[in-house]
């Protein structure tokens, strides 16, 4: 039997959405699962988030209501870093890990390790504030790609984003559509993910986070135009909705135009036995297996072949790879490593495992 340390984590979330997330919410589905299994793992975990929890651990809420309607501004991240700060103050914690953006700039003024995972790019604007924040805090990275992109920032360790995977239905038989799911940014490619369809011969389904300026601007000019009776825009999916959506789908189309550092829908939908087809960047050779969970392009021109190549993977390879690799116990272990390692010198009580 081995023994492991009983730990108290502060999960700092971000401000926006409340956890889990009533629909759009990646870092917040990411935060439940993660919750949920550390909790699983015998360790007490406090939330500070904004709204209600659905989570097994102790809530303390910065706003009553998230300002998701706010979604871009600044003022909303910095009173939750201040209060979220200020509520870190008065617990009696092992490890601070923050997965807001604010929120890092005060872990040099506490005594215990503060984990940021950085969910978004680690180059560029953003690479240089993590680079500022210097050994004030240990750097997690959520994949290989993202980490290659800034290796001299302070990485305590790569964990990659996973799932419950029991929460999503797994389905053998497919219909016909394909599907894209995510934000409408040009980044994300809805453009190219109809147009390949279309050339495919195939209905494509699409649904996704429609909420900030940007969006609409980026959806009015570039998907709006080429919606018809194949390209239908279905509206921002819930838990539930989507997950209907990505088990009777013949496959998810994922054809980023950026460095993505990894993508919580390729995972999503392998779980309901849905195949990914994508264009190769960012984290996509780390989480799909070509020719066994998907088909991975090198150019926009090779994706109505792969629409139909993925018709023939199977199903259930899909459900196992994720299991195997992506199910929210394993991202919680890794976690727990980089936390005792960090946390060391406060010698929590030991717990047999």
């Amino acid at each position: 039997m081995s023994v492991r340390s009983r730990l108290h984590i502060a999960m700092v979330a971000p401000p926006w959405f409340e956890v889990p997330p009533r629909a759009y919410g990646g870092i917040e589905a990411v935060l439940n699962d993660l919750v949920r299994a550390l909790t699983k793992l015998g360790h007490q975990v406090t939330l500070i988030g904004a709204g209600r929890s659905g989570t097994p651990a102790r809530f303390l809420a910065t706003y009553p209501k998230p300002p998701s309607d706010r979604l871009g501004e600044a003022m909303p991240e910095v009173v939750h870093a201040a209060s979220a700060n200020r509520l870190l103050a008065d617990l009696d914690v092992d490890v601070v890990h923050d997965h807001s953006l604010a929120g890092p700039l005060t872990a040099a003024g506490r005594s215990v390790p503060t984990v940021v995972t950085v969910h978004g790019p680690a180059h560029g604007e953003m690479g240089e504030y993590y680079r500022l924040l210097g050994d004030s805090v240990g750097l997690v990275s959520i994949s290989t790609a993202q980490r290659l992109l800034a290796p001299d920032l302070t990485w305590a360790g790569t964990v990659h984003n996973a799932i419950d995977v029991t929460t999503f239905p797994f389905k053998e038989r497919k219909e016909g559509y394909t599907l894209f799911l995510g934000r409408f940014s040009p980044d994300k490619g809805a453009h190219l993910a109809i147009d390949a369809a279309r050339a495919a011969g195939r209905r494509i389904l699409l649904a996704g986070k429609l909420i900030e300026p940007a969006e609409h601007e980026y959806f009015d000019s570039h998907i709006r135009p080429r919606l018809g009776e194949d390209a239908v825009y279905v509206g921002e999916a819930d838990g539930a909705a989507k997950r209907r959506l990505l088990a009777d789908a013949r496959c998810l189309l994922f054809p980023i135009q950026w460095e993505e550092p990894f993508g919580m829908v390729m995972i999503e939908a392998m779980a309901c036995g849905t195949p990914v087809v994508a264009l190769r960047r960012g984290s996509v050779p780390e989480v799909v297996r070509p020719g066994v969970t998907g088909v991975v392009c090198d150019r926009p021109d090779e994706l109505p072949a792969a629409i139909e190549a993925a018709g023939s993977l199977t199903p259930a390879d899909c459900r196992a790879h994720v299991n195997r690799h992506f199910d929210a116990i394993s991202m919680a272990r890794g976690y727990e490593k980089i936390y005792e390692r960090l946390a060391g010198d406060r010698r929590p009580t030991p717990v047999a495992a």
